[in-house]
């Protein structure tokens, strides 16, 4: 990966071949803020580097137009199934990581808070996950291969053709019905490998207001990606 300079920050540049490009063409990963540079697969890098470049003041005026991170730190703010929470700093504490009174306590040194936090906050995710997943598809007659976890930036969920099933931990961040969705989804096709009317059936079967949870991701998915960033 490579950096462009812009208005005195480094910004990471992902480019990404296309052989189907007739263009170049840029965009800003809004999850991580990084650029990203999309070119033919006969073009050389050096020139749509020049090209990005060209267009600085585009791309620091949608950066500075991206929200703040939110890193994980005493006293910060962090939803869980999105209901707020207080993050609490307790290096005295004996359990690691625990739950009081809408607080999350995390125990130890203060360099280790963000990976026990992390670490706590994707146990709870594959255990709120699994409790859902499991059932959901033994009442369709199917069985995940397995489950697993992943902090992707493109997609909250997969279903592989072997029917593994993965989903991003941050869906612990938002409201359990979106949780849920993503989960039924996933789900739904074990039974359908597409997004036919027949999918859709399955999910509704497996879940109500699919579509209220599709319109929350759509209009929030990107702010779980802000918490434990800098």
């Amino acid at each position: 990966m490579t950096e462009l300079i812009l208005d005195g920050r480094k910004v990471p540049v992902k480019i990404r071949r296309n052989a189907n490009a007739g263009r170049m063409s840029l965009r800003i990963n809004e999850q991580d803020g990084s650029i990203i540079l999309t070119l033919p697969s006969h073009m050389a890098a050096a020139r749509g580097l020049d090209f990005a470049m060209s267009k600085a003041d585009w791309l620091t005026e949608r950066l500075d137009a991206l929200p703040d991170g939110m890193p994980f730190k005493d006293g910060a703010i962090l939803p869980l199934l999105g209901v707020p929470h207080r993050l609490r700093h307790d290096p005295l504490g004996r359990q690691g990581v625990w739950l009081a009174d809408r607080e999350i306590h995390v125990a130890g040194r203060p360099e280790h808070f963000e990976r026990r936090l992390t670490d706590w906050l994707k146990r709870e995710a594959r255990k709120e996950i699994t409790a859902l997943a499991l059932p959901m598809a033994a009442s369709i007659g199917k069985s995940p291969g397995s489950v697993r976890l992943k902090d992707t930036r493109s997609r909250w969920g997969s279903c592989s053709a072997r029917g593994d099933l993965a989903f991003s931990w941050r869906l612990v961040l938002a409201p359990a019905h979106v949780l849920a969705y993503v989960v039924a989804h996933e789900v739904a096709h074990l039974a359908q490998m597409n997004h036919s009317p027949a999918f859709w059936r399955v999910v509704d079967e497996l879940i109500p207001d699919a579509g209220g949870a599709r319109a929350w991701l759509k209009r929030n998915g990107t702010q779980l990606h802000r918490y434990g960033r800098s």
